[in-house]
Protein backbone atom coordinates (compact mmCIF):
# COMPACT_ATOMS: atom_id res chain seq x y z
CA UNK A 1 0.00 0.00 0.00
CA UNK A 2 1.10 3.52 -0.82
CA UNK A 3 2.78 2.60 -4.10
CA UNK A 4 1.85 4.61 -7.17
CA UNK A 5 0.88 2.44 -10.14
CA UNK A 6 -0.12 3.07 -13.72
CA UNK A 7 -3.15 1.67 -15.50
CA UNK A 8 -2.53 -1.92 -16.56
CA UNK A 9 -0.02 -2.67 -13.78
CA UNK A 10 -0.28 -6.26 -12.46
CA UNK A 11 -1.76 -6.64 -8.98
CA UNK A 12 -1.89 -10.42 -8.48
CA UNK A 13 -1.80 -13.77 -10.30
CA UNK A 14 -4.79 -16.00 -9.52
CA UNK A 15 -4.72 -19.78 -9.99
CA UNK A 16 -8.18 -21.03 -11.00
CA UNK A 17 -8.24 -24.86 -11.15
CA UNK A 18 -11.79 -24.89 -12.55
CA UNK A 19 -10.68 -22.80 -15.48
CA UNK A 20 -7.78 -25.13 -16.19
CA UNK A 21 -10.09 -28.16 -16.23
CA UNK A 22 -12.63 -26.45 -18.50
CA UNK A 23 -9.88 -25.39 -20.91
CA UNK A 24 -8.57 -28.97 -21.07
CA UNK A 25 -12.05 -30.19 -22.03
CA UNK A 26 -12.36 -27.42 -24.62
CA UNK A 27 -9.08 -28.40 -26.28
CA UNK A 28 -10.21 -32.05 -26.41
CA UNK A 29 -13.53 -31.09 -28.05
CA UNK A 30 -11.75 -28.77 -30.47
CA UNK A 31 -9.51 -31.59 -31.66
CA UNK A 32 -12.63 -33.55 -32.66
CA UNK A 33 -13.17 -31.06 -35.46
CA UNK A 34 -16.89 -30.62 -34.83
CA UNK A 35 -17.81 -26.91 -35.10
CA UNK A 36 -21.07 -27.17 -33.15
CA UNK A 37 -19.46 -28.90 -30.19
CA UNK A 38 -16.50 -26.53 -30.32
CA UNK A 39 -18.79 -23.47 -30.32
CA UNK A 40 -20.74 -24.84 -27.34
CA UNK A 41 -17.54 -25.54 -25.41
CA UNK A 42 -16.22 -22.06 -26.20
CA UNK A 43 -19.46 -20.50 -24.96
CA UNK A 44 -19.08 -22.42 -21.71
CA UNK A 45 -15.66 -20.84 -21.21
CA UNK A 46 -17.16 -17.38 -21.77
CA UNK A 47 -19.91 -18.09 -19.23
CA UNK A 48 -17.24 -18.97 -16.69
CA UNK A 49 -15.81 -15.46 -17.13
CA UNK A 50 -12.97 -16.06 -19.56
CA UNK A 51 -12.26 -13.34 -22.08
CA UNK A 52 -12.03 -13.97 -25.81
CA UNK A 53 -8.36 -12.99 -25.61
CA UNK A 54 -7.65 -15.69 -23.03
CA UNK A 55 -9.55 -18.31 -25.04
CA UNK A 56 -7.61 -17.37 -28.18
CA UNK A 57 -4.36 -17.69 -26.22
CA UNK A 58 -5.32 -21.22 -25.11
CA UNK A 59 -6.18 -22.13 -28.72
CA UNK A 60 -2.81 -20.86 -29.98
CA UNK A 61 -0.74 -22.59 -27.32
CA UNK A 62 -2.79 -25.79 -27.19
CA UNK A 63 -2.29 -25.86 -23.42
CA UNK A 64 -4.65 -24.93 -20.58
CA UNK A 65 -3.87 -21.79 -18.64
CA UNK A 66 -5.60 -21.53 -15.29
CA UNK A 67 -3.56 -18.52 -14.14
CA UNK A 68 -5.14 -15.10 -14.53
CA UNK A 69 -3.26 -11.85 -13.97
CA UNK A 70 -5.34 -9.12 -12.33
CA UNK A 71 -4.35 -5.60 -13.41
CA UNK A 72 -5.43 -2.18 -12.20
CA UNK A 73 -7.78 -0.40 -14.62
CA UNK A 74 -6.63 3.08 -13.55
CA UNK A 75 -3.49 4.90 -12.50
CA UNK A 76 -3.33 5.84 -8.85
CA UNK A 77 -2.16 4.95 -5.36
CA UNK A 78 -2.68 1.51 -3.82
CA UNK A 79 -4.73 2.06 -0.66
CA UNK A 80 -5.20 -1.59 0.38
CA UNK A 81 -3.71 -4.84 -0.90
CA UNK A 82 -5.24 -8.05 0.47
CA UNK A 83 -3.67 -10.45 -2.05
CA UNK A 84 -1.00 -12.69 -0.48
CA UNK A 85 0.89 -15.66 -1.91
CA UNK A 86 -0.89 -18.94 -1.26
CA UNK A 87 -4.08 -17.36 0.10
CA UNK A 88 -7.42 -18.85 -0.95
CA UNK A 89 -9.84 -16.15 -2.07
CA UNK A 90 -13.61 -16.13 -1.81
CA UNK A 91 -15.94 -14.98 -4.56
CA UNK A 92 -16.49 -11.23 -4.33
CA UNK A 93 -13.46 -10.63 -2.10
CA UNK A 94 -11.63 -7.35 -2.71
CA UNK A 95 -8.03 -7.86 -3.80
CA UNK A 96 -6.92 -4.24 -3.75
CA UNK A 97 -8.20 -0.71 -3.66
CA UNK A 98 -6.58 1.86 -5.95
CA UNK A 99 -7.40 5.55 -5.62
CA UNK A 100 -7.12 7.44 -8.87
CA UNK A 101 -4.95 10.54 -8.87
CA UNK A 102 -6.55 12.38 -11.79
CA UNK A 103 -8.63 14.22 -9.19
CA UNK A 104 -7.81 14.40 -5.48
CA UNK A 105 -9.78 15.42 -2.40
CA UNK A 106 -8.40 17.94 0.05
CA UNK A 107 -10.02 18.03 3.50
CA UNK A 108 -9.67 21.52 4.98
CA UNK A 109 -10.34 22.46 8.62
CA UNK A 110 -12.39 25.67 8.64
CA UNK A 111 -13.06 27.61 11.88
CA UNK A 112 -16.58 27.17 13.17
CA UNK A 113 -17.10 30.94 13.04
CA UNK A 114 -16.59 30.85 9.25
CA UNK A 115 -19.23 28.16 8.67
CA UNK A 116 -21.67 30.68 7.20
CA UNK A 117 -19.10 31.79 4.62
CA UNK A 118 -18.64 28.34 3.06
CA UNK A 119 -20.91 26.80 0.44
CA UNK A 120 -20.79 23.85 -1.93
CA UNK A 121 -19.53 24.91 -5.36
CA UNK A 122 -17.41 27.73 -3.95
CA UNK A 123 -14.01 28.28 -5.55
CA UNK A 124 -10.94 27.44 -3.52
CA UNK A 125 -7.19 27.40 -4.00
CA UNK A 126 -4.42 25.51 -2.24
CA UNK A 127 -0.70 26.08 -1.79
CA UNK A 128 1.76 23.38 -0.76
CA UNK A 129 5.25 23.65 0.68
CA UNK A 130 6.28 20.95 -1.80
CA UNK A 131 5.54 23.31 -4.71
CA UNK A 132 6.49 26.85 -3.62
CA UNK A 133 5.02 29.64 -5.70
CA UNK A 134 2.32 27.43 -7.24
CA UNK A 135 -1.40 27.64 -6.58
CA UNK A 136 -3.80 24.75 -7.24
CA UNK A 137 -7.37 25.77 -8.06
CA UNK A 138 -10.39 23.69 -7.09
CA UNK A 139 -13.89 23.90 -5.67
CA UNK A 140 -15.80 22.89 -2.55
CA UNK A 141 -17.73 19.66 -3.16
CA UNK A 142 -18.95 18.87 0.37
CA UNK A 143 -19.24 20.26 3.87
CA UNK A 144 -19.04 17.32 6.25
CA UNK A 145 -21.80 17.28 8.88
CA UNK A 146 -19.60 16.75 11.94
CA UNK A 147 -17.59 19.39 13.83
CA UNK A 148 -14.27 18.74 15.55
CA UNK A 149 -15.05 19.57 19.18
CA UNK A 150 -11.43 19.98 20.27
CA UNK A 151 -10.49 22.49 17.56
CA UNK A 152 -13.97 23.97 16.93
CA UNK A 153 -13.58 23.42 13.19
CA UNK A 154 -15.66 21.84 10.47
CA UNK A 155 -14.26 19.80 7.60
CA UNK A 156 -14.70 21.13 4.07
CA UNK A 157 -13.89 18.78 1.19
CA UNK A 158 -12.28 20.40 -1.83
CA UNK A 159 -11.79 18.72 -5.20
CA UNK A 160 -8.54 19.53 -7.00
CA UNK A 161 -7.64 18.50 -10.56
CA UNK A 162 -4.37 16.56 -10.58
CA UNK A 163 -3.70 15.81 -14.22
CA UNK A 164 0.08 15.56 -13.79
CA UNK A 165 -0.24 13.37 -10.69
CA UNK A 166 1.97 15.53 -8.47
CA UNK A 167 -0.52 15.77 -5.61
CA UNK A 168 -0.32 12.68 -3.41
CA UNK A 169 -2.34 11.41 -0.44
CA UNK A 170 -0.91 12.61 2.89
CA UNK A 171 0.36 15.99 1.68
CA UNK A 172 -0.50 19.11 3.69
CA UNK A 173 -1.77 22.34 2.15
CA UNK A 174 -2.94 25.83 3.04
CA UNK A 175 -6.35 26.73 1.62
CA UNK A 176 -7.95 29.99 0.59
CA UNK A 177 -11.70 29.93 0.04
CA UNK A 178 -12.92 32.29 -2.67
CA UNK A 179 -16.19 34.13 -2.97
CA UNK A 180 -18.11 36.34 -5.31
CA UNK A 181 -16.06 39.50 -5.76
CA UNK A 182 -18.04 42.59 -4.83
CA UNK A 183 -17.17 46.06 -3.50
CA UNK A 184 -17.61 46.57 0.22
CA UNK A 185 -18.03 49.73 2.28
CA UNK A 186 -15.73 49.49 5.30
CA UNK A 187 -15.31 51.65 8.39
CA UNK A 188 -12.94 51.28 11.34
CA UNK A 189 -14.49 48.87 13.83
CA UNK A 190 -13.92 51.39 16.63
CA UNK A 191 -16.28 53.79 14.82
CA UNK A 192 -19.24 51.42 15.32
CA UNK A 193 -21.44 52.08 18.37
CA UNK A 194 -23.69 49.26 19.56
CA UNK A 195 -26.44 50.45 21.87
CA UNK A 196 -28.20 47.11 22.20
CA UNK A 197 -31.26 47.98 20.13
CA UNK A 198 -29.45 49.51 17.19
CA UNK A 199 -26.01 50.03 15.67
CA UNK A 200 -24.80 53.56 14.96
CA UNK A 201 -21.90 55.53 13.57
CA UNK A 202 -21.19 59.22 14.11
CA UNK A 203 -21.08 61.29 10.92
CA UNK A 204 -19.10 64.52 10.60
CA UNK A 205 -21.52 67.29 9.59
CA UNK A 206 -19.00 70.13 9.40
CA UNK A 207 -18.40 73.10 11.71
CA UNK A 208 -17.39 70.73 14.47
CA UNK A 209 -20.80 69.09 14.62
CA UNK A 210 -21.72 65.45 14.30
CA UNK A 211 -24.90 63.44 14.05
CA UNK A 212 -25.64 59.75 14.56
CA UNK A 213 -26.69 57.44 11.72
CA UNK A 214 -28.13 53.98 12.13
CA UNK A 215 -26.34 51.31 10.08
CA UNK A 216 -26.56 47.61 9.37
CA UNK A 217 -23.21 45.87 9.62
CA UNK A 218 -21.79 42.75 8.01
CA UNK A 219 -18.47 41.02 8.47
CA UNK A 220 -15.73 42.27 10.75
CA UNK A 221 -12.05 41.49 10.24
CA UNK A 222 -8.69 43.16 10.55
CA UNK A 223 -10.03 46.08 12.57
CA UNK A 224 -12.62 47.01 9.92
CA UNK A 225 -16.37 46.44 9.77
CA UNK A 226 -18.46 46.06 6.61
CA UNK A 227 -21.44 48.43 6.32
CA UNK A 228 -24.34 46.84 4.47
CA UNK A 229 -26.80 49.74 4.72
CA UNK A 230 -27.18 53.19 6.26
CA UNK A 231 -23.99 54.78 4.99
CA UNK A 232 -22.92 56.11 1.59
CA UNK A 233 -19.42 56.19 0.10
CA UNK A 234 -17.70 59.49 0.86
CA UNK A 235 -19.45 60.18 4.17
CA UNK A 236 -17.01 60.79 7.00
CA UNK A 237 -17.34 58.87 10.24
CA UNK A 238 -15.73 59.58 13.60
CA UNK A 239 -13.28 57.02 14.87
CA UNK A 240 -12.01 58.81 17.99
CA UNK A 241 -12.41 56.42 20.90
CA UNK A 242 -12.89 59.04 23.63
CA UNK A 243 -15.39 61.01 21.55
CA UNK A 244 -17.41 57.88 20.87
CA UNK A 245 -17.47 56.96 24.56
CA UNK A 246 -18.83 60.41 25.39
CA UNK A 247 -21.34 60.18 22.53
CA UNK A 248 -22.58 56.71 23.48
CA UNK A 249 -23.42 57.93 26.95
CA UNK A 250 -25.71 60.66 25.54
CA UNK A 251 -27.32 58.87 22.59
CA UNK A 252 -30.38 57.52 24.39
CA UNK A 253 -32.44 60.65 23.84
CA UNK A 254 -31.19 61.64 20.41
CA UNK A 255 -32.83 60.70 17.13
CA UNK A 256 -30.48 59.02 14.65
CA UNK A 257 -30.74 59.04 10.90
CA UNK A 258 -32.60 55.82 10.03
CA UNK A 259 -31.33 53.35 7.47
CA UNK A 260 -32.35 54.65 4.06
CA UNK A 261 -33.66 57.92 5.56
CA UNK A 262 -32.62 61.57 5.44
CA UNK A 263 -30.34 63.48 7.76
CA UNK A 264 -31.08 63.40 11.48
CA UNK A 265 -32.50 66.55 13.02
CA UNK A 266 -30.33 66.45 16.13
CA UNK A 267 -26.59 67.00 16.17
CA UNK A 268 -23.86 66.70 18.74
CA UNK A 269 -21.18 69.32 19.12
CA UNK A 270 -17.61 68.25 19.51
CA UNK A 271 -16.18 68.83 22.97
Amino acid sequence: PGDVVRAGAPIADLLLPEWGGAQTEYLSVRRLGKPDLTAAARQRLRLMGMSDGLIASVERSGRPNGVVTITTPISGTIQTLDARAGVTLAMGQTLAQVSGLGTVWLNAAVPEARAGDVRVGQNASATLASFPGERFAGRVIAILPTTQADSRTLTVRIELPNRDGRLRPGMFASVVLGGDAKPALLVPSEAVIRTGKRTLVMLAAGDGRYHPAEVRIGREAGGETEILAGLSPGEKVVASGQFLIDSEASLSGIEARPIGGGAASATIAAP
